[in-house]
């Protein structure tokens, strides 16, 4: 069969009414971020047509197609091209439903039923529909998942500036800058891990598993600075506070609030030490050098701090990397509330350059010196 161009299929949609994929990714990121003050979730429904649309019947067949969306739909459901020429996206608007499955099958069903009404089954075995419900779980999606994907392509549309070659100098800055410090700071590395292993029992590494970005489960490095055996649920009780927007009740010499956790009977009189001068933090140039973290970025959060998030402080989960040093840590460290740190993060994710990151990099030892904020 004479098969037909991309940019004869990208005329028709014209007549079709469906959006242009910068518009329809544009109104997919205003979703994302209505979801996040309502609380009301909505579906995307991906439709990709596959051979159908390089056949001679394409404009045809792609009239059957539209006639089905347009039965299916409301009137403020968006339809447009998620991929131009190539598959159509429809959101669901304020999905109300308590159970996402429901709600998936319910459209799925009602899709499928108007599809085989309206084509064959060979055209309908060409056919490949998928539902993405946001926000969908992070805890459970594969880095590869279509629904982090998604995510994925909404948040391209907020950080456009950002291309390939940027995004590879950053990593390429990260592998340098990772190991050179580890080469020049072997010989710390090795009298830090001693003073450990003397001071207390125990392992020299602290491991805890925390999610990176699009929710990427990774193992976290740390030098060990509290007893083994502890009780976390200290640390996760003070956590809730925290995103919850109370401090501990303690103040710096200024006035200031202080919103850390003080005082922790955890912690062992070296490991106080180390948090101080953030010495604890050196093995994450490990993290960095395997790509799991960036030398600058937000701080991965652990499980049960993700837990308590609401659906905007996600975001500072999937705009870029977590990094060992961060504009948290040279503006505002444990003086700031959770809002402002999560606003801070997302603010660095906004405003990224090169020139930024070599900004932070060179305050960041400045605001250790300083200890502020820190216990």
């Amino acid at each position: 069969m004479r098969s037909v161009s991309r940019s004869a299929v990208r005329h028709r949609s014209l007549d079709l009414g469906l959006l242009s994929e910068d518009l329809f990714t544009k109104l997919l990121a205003v979703e994302r971020r209505r979801t996040e003050r309502s609380g009301r979730r909505f579906v995307l429904m991906l439709l990709d047509p596959g051979r159908l649309l390089k056949t001679e019947q394409a404009g045809q067949t792609m009239g059957k197609i539209q006639k089905v969306i347009s039965f299916c739909t409301r009137d403020t459901d968006f339809k447009g091209w998620y991929r131009e020429g190539s598959i159509i996206g429809v959101i669901f608007t304020e999905v109300r439903a308590d159970d996402d499955n429901s709600v998936v099958r319910s459209l799925s069903t009602k899709f499928t039923d108007v599809l085989y009404e309206s084509l064959t089954v060979q055209e309908i075995n060409e056919i490949k529909l998928s539902f993405h419900v946001f926000p969908e779980d992070w805890d459970e999606a594969e880095p590869d998942d279509p629904a982090t994907s998604t995510l994925k392509l909404v948040l391209a549309l907020e950080t456009n500036w950002r291309t390939k070659a940027s995004l590879g100098i950053k990593r390429l800055v990260d592998i340098a800058g990772s190991l050179a410090a580890i080469i020049l700071l072997l010989p710390l590395f090795a009298l830090i891990a001693l003073a450990v292993k003397l001071t207390s029992r125990g392992p020299v590494l602290f491991r805890q598993v925390r999610l990176g970005q699009y929710g990427r489960k990774f193992t976290f490095l740390k030098f060990r600075s509290m007893h083994v055996n502890n009780d976390h649920s200290i640390h996760e009780e003070y956590v809730k506070r925290f995103i919850a927007g109370a401090g501990n009740g303690q103040s710096t010499g200024n006035g200031q609030e202080v919103f850390k956790l003080t005082q922790d009977p955890r912690v062992t009189p070296l490991g106080r030490f180390l948090r101080k001068t953030s010495l604890d933090e050196l093995p994450q140039f490990f993290n960095v050098l395997a790509g799991e973290m960036s030398l600058v970025g937000p701080r991965p959060p652990v499980m049960y701090e993700y837990e308590n998030y609401g659906l905007w402080h996600r975001r500072r989960l999937a705009a870029v990397k977590p990094g060992i040093t961060g504009l948290w840590q040279v503006e505002g460290r444990s003086q700031v509330t959770f809002d402002e740190m999560v606003r801070l993060d997302i603010r660095y994710a906004m405003s990224w350059s090169l020139w930024l990151d070599f900004r932070i990099l060179i305050e960041t030892p400045r605001a250790v010196i300083a200890g502020t904020g820190a216990c």
